[in-house]
């Protein structure tokens, strides 16, 4: 019988997320790239102490950065919100705005979450690591800085090297343009930032897609992530959901 991995919805898609589990939330700043309905469900399943890593920790709301005029912004937030969130693994963690501080700022300043800063660069290697089975590197990346403190470092042609571990997660919840029921995934614009490193750094995948296709519906040679990266997929609907409005 063919594997199909397509998920009937996406409450079922994110059910078994539990309590203290880490997970990886794809995207890279705005509303493009992100797995916005696997995120309110999360929210509606109720996991708590997650630890959540990501590019960023919630960048659009309160701004609206990078989201359509009169478009509700859907990020890390509503999560935050709702009291899930024990830790950030982030780049930048904070609003676009100084004067208007994101839902991660007000629990951060509160001591509620948990904040570990890893550089963009830094952040993506770790995840590509994770999922091609290297266990640290080293990178000149932060050596010097307080992000440097407590790790092992190393000199290397007269430069300083610290070491990074890879970075695992229990799930990762990723977009994806296009999907055929095996897996084997197709990303578009922002989408190709973290998504694809995140998935092959996950034990379990989920992809919030704008379509699945039957098997031979994607040219093999535009798979970008294969399909053994991926355990669940989930269709978005065209415009929105239960009245909630998607770019």
């Amino acid at each position: 019988m063919p594997i199909d991995k397509t998920t009937n919805n996406f409450a079922e898609a994110v059910s078994d997320i539990s309590d203290g589990s880490v997970v990886m939330i794809g995207g890279f700043g705005g509303a493009g790239g992100m797995p916005h309905l696997l995120m309110l469900a999360l929210r509606d399943q109720g996991a708590r102490n997650l630890t959540i890593i990501g590019n960023t920790a919630g960048i659009a709301a309160p701004t609206g950065f990078g989201w359509p005029e009169g478009v509700e912004p859907i990020d890390h937030a509503v999560l935050i919100e709702n009291g899930q969130i024990a830790k950030v693994i982030a780049s930048f963690p904070v609003s676009g705005s100084v004067s208007r501080p994101n839902a991660f700022e007000v629990g951060f300043r509160a001591g509620e979450i948990e904040l570990e800063v890893v550089p963009q660069g830094t952040l993506a290697e770790r995840m590509r690591a994770a999922g091609a089975g290297i266990a640290a590197f080293y990178t000149p990346t932060a050596a010097g800085t307080i992000l440097a403190e407590g790790k092992e470092s190393r000199m290397f042609d007269g430069r300083e090297y610290v070491l990074e571990e890879a970075l695992h997660a229990d799930f990762a919840l990723i977009r994806a343009k296009t999907a055929d029921t095996l897996g084997n995934l197709i990303y578009t614009g922002t989408s190709r930032t973290f998504n694809p490193p995140m998935a092959a750094a996950a034990r379990v995948t989920i992809a919030e897609v704008d379509e699945i296709v039957e098997p031979g519906g994607i040219d093999p040679e535009r798979v970008d992530t294969p399909s053994i990266y991926v355990q669940r997929i989930v269709a978005r609907p065209p415009a929105s959901e239960g009245g909630v409005v998607l770019p």
